[in-house]
């Protein structure tokens, strides 16, 4: 690709990401994937339990008026588009989480994730904002799939369990969540996968930064996704285009790669 011969810098290593001059090109996806990873990863971490604990609580312990209603109102998350979660996240979220984000910073600034970031805690453009609503935009993915891989453990099991004086909580335990397991993966990389491909939602929420990220939550920046949509106007000529064309083809790669990591854990869960 022309753009890469043109590139001044080391494409995976570099934390520049400079297409103003043609002659001068440089650009590398170190700061992407830090912040991309990060955000990502975040949201997984926060969406998983929370999903798991609402599917097994509309499988097994919502009475059906109850859980009816209330996994539509989950599922009806999926359809907000990703501008208003954007919006809620930096006007209405980021206010209410800055006292958390200096706590932490305070109290575990020791440890990186933690530490000061590139961008001030204030105002709330961080990755640490981005996470969180990130997480609640694969919420309804995680849960719906979870919660159907749930519903297909064999009853036969759950009635031996039973037989044999197992609480509710035992069967769970011991018979849902091990029949369900390779579907929570799957269903867990498929919330990756959205997170990672995410655009409108973080290129509102985080700031840009004038520094290299430092593996903090508290880091600003772009993800692949927002910093292809954030240079838009940039697409009217060839060797910058194809520099972006380059972050977009990292980015496949990765998302690649974490799909064919989530069949093979998957796959091993059922062979084994």
């Amino acid at each position: 690709m022309p753009s890469l011969r043109a590139n001044h810098a080391n494409f995976f290593t570099s934390t520049q990401f400079d297409t103003s001059d043609d002659e001068q090109l440089a650009f590398g996806v170190r700061d992407l994937f830090m912040v991309t990873a990060l955000s990502s990863i975040t949201a997984l971490v926060l969406a998983v339990p929370v999903a798991v604990g609402i599917a097994v609580f509309l499988t097994h312990y919502a009475p059906r008026r109850l859980s009816r209603p209330f996994g539509a109102m989950v599922d009806l998350l999926a359809a907000v588009p990703s501008i208003i979660f954007g919006l809620w996240g930096i006007f209405v979220l980021a206010p209410k989480l800055e006292p958390i984000a200096r706590f932490l910073n305070r109290n575990l600034g020791w440890l990186f994730l933690f530490k000061q970031g590139n961008v001030s805690l204030a105002g709330g453009g961080t990755i640490f904002t981005a996470g969180i609503v990130l997480s609640v935009m694969i919420l309804p993915i995680v849960t719906s799939i979870s919660r159907e891989v749930f519903r297909q453990t064999p009853l036969i099991q759950i009635e031996a369990a039973l037989a044999l004086g197992a609480t509710k909580w035992e069967v769970v335990r011991m018979t849902v969540l091990p029949y369900g397991r390779s579907g929570v993966v799957a269903a867990s990389m498929l919330g990756l996968g959205r997170a990672l491909g995410e655009t409108v939602a973080v290129l509102v929420i985080l700031r840009s930064a004038a520094r290299p990220g430092t593996w903090s939550l508290f880091d600003g920046g772009y993800t692949f996704a927002s910093k292809i949509a954030s240079a838009a106007s940039e697409f009217s000529e060839p060797l910058p285009t194809g520099a972006y064309i380059s972050a977009g083809f990292a980015l496949f790669v990765l998302t690649f790669l974490v799909n064919a990591a989530a069949r093979a854990i998957a796959g091993g869960k059922v062979n084994g």
